[in-house]
């Protein structure tokens, strides 16, 4: 910023206020695959500093001003002087308080949660932020991509012949119908429509489920057996 007119000779000053702000903590927040799905509301412990009161007196609100003096017929000086006024003296003590944490369905794993001015306090300014960072633990079933999801199926080598039909319990417990008509290869892909992740902040919308097939063959054949497929795929 520029400075006003030199005109007077008890000096001109520029007031550069900052608010001071605390560190801003970020802390893992590990949540399960179905936490994500159907929404959790977390209750965590915050072990924190506090500023309370002390005995004495302490520089308080200080301020740096520039302050431009005349030395000389046309000359002038800049300089930075400090300012404070007197203030009760105070400390940091910890003290525990307890947030809740929404985890809300469709959240992505890094997805930050902000409580404003929840974090570290400074004297003389405000308190920085905490915030959460989703984490997903690996589910021994499902994994996820986007809002979509991925389930690893083993079938029998009859049913990848002749088809099946059968359930899978999803994230929730809710039955999802699995059917093939067909043969079904090693390897092959079955997609189901909207059985995937909900959508963030998008009510009633969902990804995609696909299942990958692996087919479970015998470790051996009898002699009747061979004959058996011979006999049928000759």
């Amino acid at each position: 910023r520029g400075f006003g007119g030199f005109g007077g000779f008890g000096g001109q000053e520029e007031e550069e206020d900052q608010t001071l702000k605390g560190e801003t903590l970020v802390v893992q927040l590990e949540v399960t695959l179905k936490d994500l799905y159907v929404g959790r509301e977390m209750k965590v412990v915050r072990d924190k500093n506090v500023i309370k009161p002390a005995k004495g007196t302490r520089r308080c609100n200080c301020k740096n001003k520039m302050v431009t003096k005349q030395v000389g017929p046309g000359m002038y000086q800049q300089f930075q002087q400090q300012e404070c006024e007197t203030c009760p003296n105070v400390k940091y003590a910890r003290e525990e308080t307890f947030l809740t944490v929404e985890v809300e369905p469709g959240m992505r794993d890094g997805h930050e949660i902000s409580f404003f001015e929840e974090g570290e306090p400074i004297i003389d300014g405000d308190p920085g932020d905490l915030k959460f960072k989703v984490h997903t633990a690996p589910h021994p079933k499902f994994r996820r991509e986007g809002n979509h999801l991925h389930y690893d199926m083993t079938i029998s080598l009859v049913d990848a012949l002749v088809g099946f039909d059968t359930t899978i319990d999803h994230l929730d417990g809710h039955k999802v119908k699995v059917t093939s008509t067909s043969v079904t290869k090693p390897g092959a892909v079955k997609k189901i429509v909207g059985q995937g992740m909900p959508l963030f902040e998008k009510a009633q919308k969902y990804g995609d489920l696909w299942i990958h097939f692996t087919v479970d063959f015998p470790n051996s054949l009898n002699d009747k057996q061979k004959k058996a497929i011979s006999d049928n795929f000759a």
